[in-house]
């Protein structure tokens, strides 16, 4: 079975890419399979839209990708089809992610001196505070 490459000529860029695989050669997304669950999904927005994972992309779009507990806006500049390095992958787009703000320092809990070891009541509230245990 013969593969098809990209032609040898001087243009570096391909003509059209899929935005899952775009996203996956740009670093969006760990694996192409990962990104396509999340256009699937509903997790990837084109110039406002949600869309496919064969939605071609063009220099100029706007892609927000919604990932655990932030959106990331990324601005198309370059279009990529491999994926590369994380210094040239950056060179293909522009991060318009507005900066999270810090999480909050709760402090970390305090037990009287002497006060012998927690109880389990102490010692559930303790990993309520943490974030460890639910409910």
């Amino acid at each position: 079975m013969a593969f098809s490459h990209a032609p040898a000529s001087g243009s570096s860029s391909p003509a059209a890419v899929r935005i899952d695989s775009w996203l996956w050669a740009v670093r969006a997304y760990k694996t192409r399979s990962a990104a396509t669950a999340a256009c699937r999904a509903g997790h990837v927005r084109l110039n406002g839209n949600p869309v496919k994972a064969s939605q071609t992309v063009v220099p100029g779009d706007t892609i927000r990708v919604r990932q655990p507990g932030f959106e990331r806006i990324l601005e198309v500049h370059v279009l990529i089809a491999k994926r590369v390095g994380a210094e040239a992958a950056s060179r293909c787009y522009t991060d318009h992610t507005p900066e999270r703000p810090p999480a909050p320092f709760l402090g970390l809990p305090q037990r009287d001196r002497g006060a012998g070891r927690p109880t389990k009541k102490d010692r559930r509230e303790m990993e309520k505070l943490r974030g460890q245990r639910e409910g």
